[in-house]
């Protein structure tokens, strides 16, 4: 299945396009089917250009904990890590030295981005998913959730001085589109032994 006009796709307007699709096969946002339904329409997107995706997006020199954001970056110790990703889909959630701690969802196969994200929504500032929402989330408050702990393979340290881009915004109406997009960009890795090391670091 193609998504007609949508491969090799701008971002912004990818969004805005899947949210009016989704409007009128009468999917209601944030539960189990329109989860299913994003996956399956976006598994027909091969390709997305990150930096038009950027572009068309909202963007702030600094990042506000519990948003989404995409960004580039590029590791301090990219030659000892195993692999890393090039463009995360993160979620800063605390200072933490020199930058901030936040949760790559490009960790987690799909089905477990899925399962994270519908674990998140419980903890959010309000059920708007207007630009006043976003996740009221610590590092402290993620160990004791209940449950898989699906934040572990996500939670890395992101050096203010190796972000190489403006951080795009993706709004919370975005969310549950973003989570399932070919985003991700890994390096010294496949994507699929990335996953296969994540899944161990759940239990």
């Amino acid at each position: 299945m193609v998504i007609s006009g949508i491969n090799n796709y701008m971002a912004g307007k990818l969004f805005d396009k899947l949210e009016r699709e989704a409007f009128r096969g009468g999917i209601q946002a944030r539960t189990k089917e329109s989860m299913r339904w994003f996956r399956t329409r976006v598994a027909s997107i091969k390709t997305v250009n990150r930096k038009e995706l950027q572009a068309d997006a909202r963007q702030r020199a600094r990042p506000i904990f519990g948003d989404m954001y995409m960004m580039m970056y590029d590791p301090k110790h990219k030659r000892t890590l195993p692999y890393y990703d090039r463009f995360p889909l993160v979620i800063p959630i605390e200072p933490a030295k020199g930058g901030f701690l936040g949760l790559n969802l490009h960790y987690l196969p799909h089905s477990l981005r899925a399962a994270f994200l519908d674990q998140l929504y419980d903890r959010t500032t309000n059920e708007k998913y207007d630009n006043t929402t976003r996740f009221k989330i610590t590092y402290q408050l993620l160990k004791g959730m209940s449950g898989k702990k699906y934040f572990k393979p996500c939670v890395k340290h992101y050096l203010t001085s190796h972000i190489r881009s403006r951080f795009a915004i993706v709004d919370s109406a975005d969310w549950e589109i973003a989570i399932f997009l070919p985003t991700e960009s890994f390096r010294k890795s496949s994507m699929d032994a990335v996953w296969k090391e994540s899944r161990k670091q759940i239990v």
